[in-house]
Protein backbone atom coordinates (compact mmCIF):
# COMPACT_ATOMS: atom_id res chain seq x y z
CA UNK A 1 0.00 0.00 0.00
CA UNK A 2 0.97 3.24 -1.15
CA UNK A 3 1.66 6.08 1.79
CA UNK A 4 -0.92 9.06 1.40
CA UNK A 5 -1.09 11.95 3.73
CA UNK A 6 -2.92 15.51 3.52
CA UNK A 7 -0.38 18.22 1.89
CA UNK A 8 1.69 20.17 4.18
CA UNK A 9 3.87 24.20 3.29
CA UNK A 10 6.50 21.89 2.81
CA UNK A 11 5.32 19.62 0.04
CA UNK A 12 5.21 22.21 -2.88
CA UNK A 13 8.05 21.53 -4.43
CA UNK A 14 7.02 17.24 -4.35
CA UNK A 15 3.13 18.84 -5.54
CA UNK A 16 4.16 21.58 -8.37
CA UNK A 17 5.33 18.86 -10.65
CA UNK A 18 2.67 16.55 -10.28
CA UNK A 19 -0.16 19.53 -11.13
CA UNK A 20 1.97 20.13 -13.98
CA UNK A 21 1.91 16.75 -15.48
CA UNK A 22 -1.88 16.42 -14.50
CA UNK A 23 -2.44 19.94 -16.71
CA UNK A 24 0.03 18.33 -19.55
CA UNK A 25 -2.26 15.58 -19.40
CA UNK A 26 -5.02 17.04 -19.98
CA UNK A 27 -3.29 19.74 -22.44
CA UNK A 28 -4.73 22.54 -20.49
CA UNK A 29 -2.82 25.54 -19.69
CA UNK A 30 -3.40 27.71 -16.43
CA UNK A 31 -1.86 31.00 -15.02
CA UNK A 32 1.05 31.19 -12.54
CA UNK A 33 -1.59 33.02 -10.48
CA UNK A 34 -3.91 30.12 -10.70
CA UNK A 35 -1.64 27.67 -9.46
CA UNK A 36 -0.52 29.80 -6.86
CA UNK A 37 -3.85 30.21 -5.55
CA UNK A 38 -4.87 26.77 -5.95
CA UNK A 39 -1.96 25.67 -4.07
CA UNK A 40 -2.84 28.47 -1.06
CA UNK A 41 -6.06 27.19 -0.87
CA UNK A 42 -4.94 23.65 -0.57
CA UNK A 43 -2.71 24.86 2.57
CA UNK A 44 -6.00 27.19 3.94
CA UNK A 45 -7.99 25.78 7.01
CA UNK A 46 -10.74 27.41 6.40
CA UNK A 47 -10.87 26.67 2.80
CA UNK A 48 -13.02 24.07 1.35
CA UNK A 49 -10.50 22.70 -0.38
CA UNK A 50 -8.45 19.71 0.26
CA UNK A 51 -5.02 18.03 -1.23
CA UNK A 52 -3.30 15.03 -0.90
CA UNK A 53 -0.09 13.47 -1.69
CA UNK A 54 0.39 9.92 -2.64
CA UNK A 55 4.32 8.62 -2.05
CA UNK A 56 5.68 4.74 -3.43
CA UNK A 57 7.96 3.04 -0.80
CA UNK A 58 11.05 5.07 -1.42
CA UNK A 59 9.26 8.83 -0.71
CA UNK A 60 8.72 9.91 -3.90
CA UNK A 61 5.70 11.84 -4.61
CA UNK A 62 3.93 9.46 -7.38
CA UNK A 63 -0.09 11.14 -7.05
CA UNK A 64 -2.68 13.67 -5.96
CA UNK A 65 -6.00 14.53 -4.86
CA UNK A 66 -7.74 17.36 -4.59
CA UNK A 67 -11.61 17.40 -3.59
CA UNK A 68 -13.55 19.93 -2.24
CA UNK A 69 -17.33 20.39 0.23
CA UNK A 70 -20.19 22.11 -0.88
CA UNK A 71 -23.29 22.29 -0.45
CA UNK A 72 -26.30 20.66 -2.06
CA UNK A 73 -29.77 21.18 -2.55
CA UNK A 74 -30.22 17.14 -2.47
CA UNK A 75 -28.76 16.40 0.76
CA UNK A 76 -28.25 17.86 4.09
CA UNK A 77 -24.43 17.11 3.93
CA UNK A 78 -21.79 19.03 2.36
CA UNK A 79 -21.10 16.65 -0.74
CA UNK A 80 -17.14 15.95 -1.50
CA UNK A 81 -16.40 16.72 -5.12
CA UNK A 82 -13.02 15.15 -6.19
CA UNK A 83 -11.68 17.97 -8.73
CA UNK A 84 -8.42 16.76 -9.18
CA UNK A 85 -6.84 12.81 -9.12
CA UNK A 86 -3.42 12.27 -10.72
CA UNK A 87 -1.20 9.45 -10.84
CA UNK A 88 2.63 9.42 -12.69
CA UNK A 89 2.59 7.69 -15.63
CA UNK A 90 4.83 5.13 -14.09
CA UNK A 91 2.89 4.40 -11.45
CA UNK A 92 -0.48 3.62 -12.83
CA UNK A 93 -1.91 0.22 -13.18
CA UNK A 94 -1.31 -0.59 -10.27
CA UNK A 95 -4.12 0.33 -7.63
CA UNK A 96 -2.42 4.02 -6.62
CA UNK A 97 -5.81 5.24 -8.36
CA UNK A 98 -8.20 3.31 -6.47
CA UNK A 99 -6.44 4.07 -3.29
CA UNK A 100 -6.48 7.81 -3.82
CA UNK A 101 -10.13 7.93 -3.84
CA UNK A 102 -10.32 5.49 -1.02
CA UNK A 103 -8.62 8.29 0.86
CA UNK A 104 -10.64 10.88 -0.30
CA UNK A 105 -13.70 9.05 0.34
CA UNK A 106 -12.48 8.39 3.63
CA UNK A 107 -11.84 12.03 4.39
CA UNK A 108 -15.64 12.86 2.80
CA UNK A 109 -17.09 9.84 5.47
CA UNK A 110 -15.15 11.61 8.04
CA UNK A 111 -17.18 14.86 7.65
CA UNK A 112 -20.22 13.33 7.32
CA UNK A 113 -20.38 13.78 3.15
CA UNK A 114 -23.51 11.56 1.70
CA UNK A 115 -21.64 10.81 -1.35
CA UNK A 116 -18.31 11.23 -3.54
CA UNK A 117 -18.03 12.48 -7.40
CA UNK A 118 -16.39 13.09 -9.99
CA UNK A 119 -16.05 13.89 -13.90
CA UNK A 120 -13.48 12.91 -16.38
CA UNK A 121 -13.52 13.41 -20.13
CA UNK A 122 -14.94 11.40 -22.37
CA UNK A 123 -11.83 10.07 -24.22
CA UNK A 124 -10.08 9.18 -20.68
CA UNK A 125 -10.79 5.50 -21.18
CA UNK A 126 -8.19 4.21 -18.50
CA UNK A 127 -9.82 6.50 -15.73
CA UNK A 128 -13.11 4.97 -16.87
CA UNK A 129 -11.74 1.43 -16.66
CA UNK A 130 -11.01 2.38 -13.13
CA UNK A 131 -14.20 4.45 -12.01
CA UNK A 132 -16.52 1.82 -13.57
CA UNK A 133 -15.56 -0.58 -10.79
CA UNK A 134 -15.46 1.76 -8.14
CA UNK A 135 -18.57 4.10 -8.36
CA UNK A 136 -21.96 4.37 -10.76
CA UNK A 137 -21.52 6.27 -13.70
CA UNK A 138 -24.82 8.64 -13.14
CA UNK A 139 -25.41 9.24 -17.49
CA UNK A 140 -25.07 13.34 -16.65
CA UNK A 141 -23.38 15.38 -19.24
CA UNK A 142 -21.83 18.21 -17.85
CA UNK A 143 -22.30 21.74 -19.75
CA UNK A 144 -20.24 24.50 -19.72
CA UNK A 145 -20.99 28.38 -20.09
CA UNK A 146 -17.79 30.34 -19.71
CA UNK A 147 -18.54 34.08 -18.39
CA UNK A 148 -16.53 37.10 -18.39
CA UNK A 149 -15.27 38.86 -15.88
Amino acid sequence: MTDIRALTPDDHARWLPLWQAYLVFYEATLPAEVTATTWQRLLDPAEPVHGALAFDAGGQAVGLAHWLFHRSTWSVGAVCYLNDLYVDASQRGQGLGRQLIDHVAAEATAKGSPKVYWLTHETNLTAQRLYNGVAERTGFIQYRKPLTP
